[in-house]
């Protein structure tokens, strides 16, 4: 694990999974700023992300915030201006901590701000920011962020749906989680990924069903076992039709439009 800024012991911006030694150059980069780190230390260093990261395809680090403020107390957050409920993340910190990234790690791309009132997390969101080489997500937390952070340190705020969750680590390992599938080599069988519930599309997936044929009663639909590959193909297609319009049919109105 790695200590920055300036190789402090109490700054614990850290590497998630080590890489290989210095093999090859690094893959997508993503710098994630948060007050919990170990609350987004754990998930990363399992699954497909770790995996990924251990192949050189993704450089993932953990900042804490609270390594980038100057008082004795590391107060990173502050009473709102007007008044009302709760506390708000003071913009010193968080412009601190993606200066300092910007100078070890170089530009990003983008500065994602997780917020619930933001721009809806989809696939082709995800695939956005796939296709870039750094990005840095700075996890919101309390009754909010400091509006200067986002007019004039963030360039996008992701939004994972229309609920509110206690801070933005959560919906940063979702981000973290979707743009991983779209870079290249991170799932090993990149026609699965082809497939994806609103990747093909804009549709849901199809059902799958796996062995046995019969399991207590409950069969596999014979198109499945027929080995007609046109047959079988028409067959998932008509279903994710009917799963979509019975579960999302906002998005087939998206596709008529």
């Amino acid at each position: 694990m790695s200590h920055e800024p300036g190789g402090s012991d109490d700054a614990r911006a850290r590497a998630s999974v080590g890489g290989p030694g210095g093999a090859k150059p690094p893959g997508l980069k993503i710098d994630i700023v948060t007050i919990f780190p170990r609350m987004v230390e754990g998930p990363l260093q399992e699954g497909i992300v770790a995996r990924a990261v251990t192949r050189g395809l993704l450089d993932i680090r953990v900042h804490d915030l609270r390594a980038f403020t100057t008082d004795r107390h590391r107060v990173v957050d502050d009473v709102p201006f007007g008044g009302g409920p709760g506390m708000v993340l003071k913009p010193e910190p968080l412009f601190a901590a993606v200066e300092a990234v910007r100078a070890q790690r170089g530009s990003p791309s983008a500065v994602i701000l997780t917020s619930p009132d933001g721009e809806k997390l989809t696939h082709d969101v995800a695939a956005r920011f796939s296709g870039m080489d750094h990005l840095v997500i700075l996890c919101g937390r309390y009754e909010g962020v400091d509006e200067r952070v986002r007019e004039h340190l963030a360039t996008d705020t992701i939004s994972i749906g229309d609920y509110v969750v206690s801070g933005g680590e959560l919906p940063a390992l979702v981000i973290v989680d979707a743009v991983a599938r779209l870079v290249p080599g991170v799932v090993g069988d990149e026609a699965s990924v082809a497939g994806d519930t609103f990747a093909s599309g804009g549709l849901l997936d199809y059902p799958q069903y796996t062995r046995p044929a019969d399991f207590r009663g409950m069969t596999v639909p014979p198109v499945l076992l027929s080995g007609h590959h046109a047959e079988i193909e028409k067959w998932r297609r008509e279903q994710a039709l009917a799963r979509t319009r019975l579960h999302r049919p906002d998005l087939l109105k998206e596709r008529e439009q």
